[in-house]
């Protein structure tokens, strides 16, 4: 049993994609970029999503190392991109909330490049595979769905966080309007009673 974990550990030791996760935070009237330099023949995906603010949307366009627009999308909430480099150099990812003049956002972004390698070297050969090369193959793929899934769900725990804090934020500020418009009313109908008996006060004494 113990050589078959062993075995599994090391069959699962791979050289994964390059990958950047990373939640920044997008003031209004503002622009950020981020910058990667990739070799020719390299394929890179780009994953963002709006977690808060605004109505959770934003500008966003990459260009190549001559400037040229690789892809360019106005007010997304959460949008892929893929593409294969067709020159080595600097390539530029930004993110625009320039359209907005109050406020800010909060925008996740994962940048992915290169290509996984093999997860074990007798797969790119046509044998076989054995039992328990098949498990670690299988093991290594629902990872990678559970990956996925984790960051899936962190997202959605962020941005309903957000929203329930917006909500408390509301009702809070809602609770205390009212409360004050009670006092107001309160002290405006004590008022009003006292001035109806002052005027009654008043014209009985000019009576006598």
């Amino acid at each position: 049993m113990l050589c078959l974990r062993l075995s599994c550990l090391l069959l699962l030791h791979v050289f994964v994609v390059f990958g950047t996760e990373l939640t920044f935070e997008l003031p209004d009237n503002d622009k950020q970029c981020f910058y990667e330099e990739l070799e020719k023949d390299v394929k890179f995906d780009i994953d963002f999503q709006v977690i808060a603010g605004g109505n959770y949307d934003v500008d966003c366009f990459v260009t190549d190392p001559q400037n040229n627009v690789l892809y360019n999308e106005k007010k997304k909430q959460y949008d892929s991109f893929s593409h294969t480099t067709a020159m080595k150099g600097v390539y530029k990812v930004c993110f625009s909330n320039e359209f907005s003049s109050f406020t800010h956002k909060m925008v996740y972004l994962e940048f992915r490049h290169g290509e996984e390698e093999p997860l074990m070297p007798s797969l790119t050969r046509s044998t076989a595979l054995t039992q328990l090369e098949s498990s670690c193959v299988s093991i290594h793929e629902i990872l990678k769905v559970v990956a996925d899934s984790q960051t899936w769900y962190r997202l959605r725990e962020a941005h309903d966080r957000t929203k329930a804090e917006h909500l408390l934020e509301r009702v809070t500020y809602w609770s205390i309007g009212e409360t004050i418009l009670l006092f107001v009313i309160g002290i405006g109908q004590v008022m009003l009673l006292k001035s109806f008996f002052i005027e009654k006060k008043g014209s009985v004494a000019a009576t006598t």
